[in-house]
């Protein structure tokens, strides 16, 4: 069976010593036909994204993960 989000949005996993992150795309970038610009529209995306997330009660719960018990 196929993920019905994989069917709507492409899927990019990024992958650093600390974290993996898989995020699903619903912008659609092909709008912006410059490459240079459609990377600097992703990446500001990409930034106001983990901004926002900073800042709701999830991201807090998500570090209380960590507390040792």
């Amino acid at each position: 069976m196929v993920d019905f989000v994989d069917s709507l949005y492409p899927e990019l996993t990024l992958e650093t010593d600390d974290i993996i992150m898989t995020i699903a795309v619903k912008k659609d970038y092909s709008k912006i036909e410059e490459l240079d610009k459609r990377k600097k529209e992703f990446i500001k995306d990409l930034n106001e994204f983990i901004q926002e997330f900073s800042e709701t009660p999830e991201s807090d719960d998500f570090m209380l993960y960590f507390d040792d018990d």
